[in-house]
């Protein structure tokens, strides 16, 4: 049996034998955002099913497809779905495709969520930059044997989001005329959607958004020594004093009628890694 090391590398062999070029930055898109890279110039593309040991997503809304393409000159490789852990996969394979995108030598990431907002400041729609998470789900995608070619066994989380991403972000935003948010987002497993006590706990340790992804990837990412990116479409406010019945069908959809919105802020932010802003 191969181990997760083996088929990461693999993995990636398959997928750099048939891209063109080295690729320079990994996007991952959350519900209802997966074509939030309609400009992008494809080069190839891929169901997740047809690449070695990848996991393929059983969320309906989640493609499982991974193209690579140019964004304003960086050689991105966008992934259409993620895995959760709800659906039933581990820490590790939720975290797969950033160790897939590690072995690639893929240094820079952007991950966009769904998220319920907390902060009663937000409304429907509204895009909120990720300065921080809190890690609710009991799970961790370094359990185990750590993998030194990896990283380290005890990576540091004070600065998870990166310091000059956010920045760009920041700019990017204001050049296209987006309100961007900020503020913490509180990862759960899922897959039932919280009560109004949950909500309350989760206001008062200082969370200001809420959803069932994003934080898996981002440790393996930090573990890797990857700066990342993290952008949640708000797409309901909770209130505890007044709960309403939440609708999957228009989360779904209120993340769709912002993926425009998030295809500008990240190609903003591509075009600023383009211009050298990053380094």
């Amino acid at each position: 049996m191969k181990n997760p090391l083996e088929k990461a590398e693999q993995a990636a062999a398959f997928l750099r034998e048939r891209v063109p070029s080295p690729v320079q930055v990994g996007l991952l898109t959350g519900t209802g955002l997966g074509e939030a890279a309609s400009g992008m110039q494809v080069a190839a593309a891929f169901d997740y099913a047809d690449i070695p040991h990848f996991p393929v997503p059983t969320v309906p809304s989640h493609a499982g497809r991974l193209l690579v393409g140019d964004i304003h000159g960086s050689t991105v490789m966008l992934f259409q779905g993620r895995l959760h852990l709800y659906e039933g996969w581990s820490p590790a394979e939720v975290a797969f495709p950033i160790r897939v995108l590690q072995a690639l030598g893929v240094r820079r990431l952007v991950v966009t969520n769904a998220a319920g907002g907390l902060n009663p400041a937000f409304r429907p729609g509204e895009i909120m930059r990720i300065d921080d998470h809190i890690n609710l789900t009991g799970a961790n995608p370094l359990i185990g044997p750590n993998e030194e070619r990896w990283g380290a066994r005890f990576p540091d989380m004070s600065a998870a989001y990166d310091r000059r991403l956010m920045a760009s972000a920041e700019r990017a935003a204001a050049e296209a005329g987006i309100r961007l948010r900020r503020g913490t987002y509180a990862g759960l497993k899922g897959p039932s959607l919280e009560t109004p006590a949950e909500i309350r706990f989760l206001r008062t340790i200082g969370a200001d958004a809420v959803g069932f992804s994003t934080v898996m990837e981002v440790i393996a990412a930090v573990h890797g020594r990857m700066r990342v990116l993290g952008l949640a479409v708000i797409t309901n406010v909770h209130d505890p004093d007044r709960p309403e019945p939440a609708s999957v069908e228009a989360i779904i959809a209120t993340a769709r009628q912002a993926a425009p919105r998030i295809e500008r802020l990240v190609n903003g932010v591509l075009g600023l890694i383009d211009d050298g802003d990053l380094g």
